[in-house]
């Protein structure tokens, strides 16, 4: 919701005519008004407002099912800005529907969406992509039910302490629990449990920074200067995140130039590794007694608050909060326009 009201603060509005739909968590997709009224508010109706902006001009209609597309007054809708997070927002699903409607949107496709959003399958493109990340095992929710001392058993066996167990598709640092010894994994395994149907394992990356890199464009990606960030606490969970705001952010972060060129090259490769478009933040470790890089993961549709680390990246890169907004639009466009020129029947 924040996002959604910072794009809406600061788009142009001699450039773009805005219409607002939001999506509650329970799937009702909310009239223009009743999100605007919601925005305007500062409140979230019965707490499950996701919003997404979308910015439309003159051409191509949208009509959702289930009655998403009622209350738009016949208005077309040029491109969306899908500014939503986690589970149907940014793993596809949304994105899926927007190409059934034939309609441009900022951010990754389907495929990017879905592959960024699963940290299992994300791990997969980065290994197939040869990018040096942290040993890591999937445990399945359902072997998890019958299987439990086994799969503890097995896991002590390939990981020392401590270790990390986070859902496979979430975000926000959600569901995740740093462990630190035999009697806090199998509570652990079961948070997790409860978010997703696969669990990540994986071991933890000690004495490192923690270092983010924005990436934008679609066939030739750039990557921003390189930010890092220093917790709050003993990592950075969801306390720290949203409720504490006890972390800093250091832009550039403090390691070597050789460091961060390599985090930048690193960050374009796992964008393309899972297909991203548009836009995406890339985290990763950097040892600090060597300066060895490891990738951590990939989100596709990062915070986008002027204070968010994405847009704070790119704004120290030299590209402002307005222009980074033009820019992804005008992203979203361009690749709409060349999926025109795909053939689809014979």
């Amino acid at each position: 919701m924040t996002s959604a009201r910072s794009v809406l603060d600061a788009i142009d509005r001699t450039k773009y005519d805005v219409t607002m739909i939001g999506i509650s968590k329970q799937g009702h997709w909310l009239l223009p008004g009743d999100v605007k009224a919601v925005l305007e508010a500062g409140v979230v109706a019965g707490d499950d407002l996701l919003p997404v902006t979308m910015d439309y001009l003159a051409d191509g209609a949208i009509v959702p099912r289930h009655g998403a597309g009622e209350g738009l007054g016949g208005r077309s809708l040029d491109v969306v800005f899908p500014l939503l997070h986690g589970p149907y927002g940014e793993d596809g699903t949304v994105q899926g529907l927007l190409e059934l409607a034939d309609v441009a949107y900022v951010g990754s496709g389907v495929v990017g969406s879905a592959v960024g959003m699963d940290k299992e399958m994300a791990k997969r493109a980065f290994t197939a992509e040869g990018l040096e990340q942290c040993d890591y095992s999937v445990v399945r929710r359902t072997h998890w039910r019958h299987s439990r001392p086994d799969i503890v058993q097995q896991l002590e066996r390939t990981f020392s302490y401590p270790l990390f167990v986070k859902p496979s598709n979430l975000g926000s640092s959600v569901g995740i629990t740093k462990v630190h010894s035999s009697d806090e994994l199998a509570p652990a395994i079961d948070i997790a449990a409860d978010y997703d149907s696969k669990v990540i394992v994986e071991a933890a990356v000690d004495n490192a920074h923690e270092v983010e890199c924005a990436v934008l464009g679609n066939d030739e990606p750039q990557a921003s200067t390189v930010g890092e960030i220093i917790p709050g606490n003993e990592f950075y969970d969801y306390q720290t995140k949203y409720v504490d705001d006890n972390s800093r952010l250091l832009i550039p972060a403090e390691i070597s130039d050789a460091a961060a060129s390599t985090v930048r090259q690193m960050a374009v490769r796992a964008f393309q590794a899972v297909g991203a478009m548009g836009l995406a933040r890339v985290d990763f470790f950097v040892r600090r007694e060597d300066g060895s890089v490891i990738i951590n993961e990939i989100n596709t549709m990062p915070g986008f608050t002027p204070i968010s680390m994405y847009p704070k990246l790119w704004a120290a890169s030299g590209l402002s909060y307005s222009h980074l907004i033009d820019r992804l639009i005008e992203l979203a466009l361009e690749r709409h326009a060349d999926k025109q020129q795909t053939r689809t029947a014979l």
